[in-house]
């Protein structure tokens, strides 16, 4: 079996079991749509609106090739630059309706790059990030520790490092800002080997319920009004700049010739800008600027 196989055997159940817990919880079942890219390739998008718990979540898994990467995949390697290509990968984002439960997502990928008389080059990508719009502690530590224990196997060093880079990623330069709390990310992944790197992307993806799900339950029926959803919406607006402008997976999705409506999944179905809006001082709107959006070890 090729390396490409393995990935995409756990990548197609990884959607699977995610798409079946998420059910679970919000009583609605995910719409499953399978497409084909003209290029090569297809993928198979799960998406769930107006739910009873998800106002928008999509859990896509994506198998694409061609013949050659596209600039996104090439920026940081440009030894790479007309490479044949092989990427699959799951990717997810999920907007509760519920102001107090946050947006998350998770992405876990594989690549090869190739070229006719040399070895391929491989490598994994991934991680999960939280986007609260109220922040709790609890929330926080959990998520944080769920995504400790899927790196602390693979070693001491790991953990300190994915985190750091998903807060340095996860970060929108124009408005000097994290997008949320954080959580972890990593790319280029290839050493030692291809099964210490495999099976770290594995523990990743199989820890995504184990870090979301607790904190969904919690939070899915809390009270709330006007004045929550108001600002959940003007924080959704910081959501959407991110993935337009800045995210990696979303330019390589559409240079690559991707479907748009999958690629797109990921922004808010209900989002608000205003002008040089600011929240009132002390106030729970306030309190998520000072003390979440702020870079913090948690674990």
């Amino acid at each position: 079996m090729s390396t490409a196989q393995k990935a995409r055997d756990f990548f197609t159940g990884l959607q699977q079991r995610i798409v079946e817990g998420l059910e679970k919880v919000d009583g609605k079942h995910f719409r499953r749509d399978e497409w084909e890219r003209p290029e090569g390739g297809g993928g198979l998008s799960c998406v769930l609106e107006e739910g009873n718990v998800l106002e928008r979540g999509g859990v896509n898994y994506s198998h694409v090739f061609g013949g050659g990467l596209p600039a996104s995949a090439t920026a940081a390697r440009p030894e790479l630059a007309g490479r044949g290509f092989e990427a699959l990968g799951v990717s997810l984002v999920l907007h509760p309706r519920n102001p107090y439960a946050p947006t998350v997502h998770l992405n876990v990928r594989y690549l090869e790059a190739r070229k006719e008389g040399a070895e391929p080059v491989w490598w994994f990508g991934g991680g999960m990030d939280l986007t609260p719009y109220y922040g709790f502690e609890e929330d926080a530590v959990h998520f944080h520790q769920t995504c400790k224990d899927a790196l602390q196997p693979f070693g001491n060093d790991f953990h300190p490092r994915f985190k750091k880079w998903c807060d340095e990623y996860f970060y929108l330069k124009h408005r000097r800002e994290p997008r949320g709390i954080g959580g972890i990310f990593y790319d280029d992944l290839s050493k030692p080997d291809f099964d210490n790197c495999f099976n770290l992307t594995k523990s990743v993806g199989t820890h995504f319920l184990d870090a979301y799900l607790p904190i969904l339950e919690r939070r899915k029926s809390v009270p709330y009004g006007e004045r929550e959803r108001d600002f959940q919406a003007y924080r959704r607006g910081r959501y959407v700049e991110f993935n337009l402008v800045w995210d990696r997976g979303t330019l390589f999705g559409l240079q690559s010739g991707g479907r748009t409506e999958s690629i797109l999944m990921s922004l808010p179905p209900v989002v608000k800008w205003r002008y040089d809006w600011k929240p009132e001082p002390g106030s729970a709107e306030d309190k998520l600027y000072t003390n979440f959006l702020i870079g913090k070890d948690w674990v």
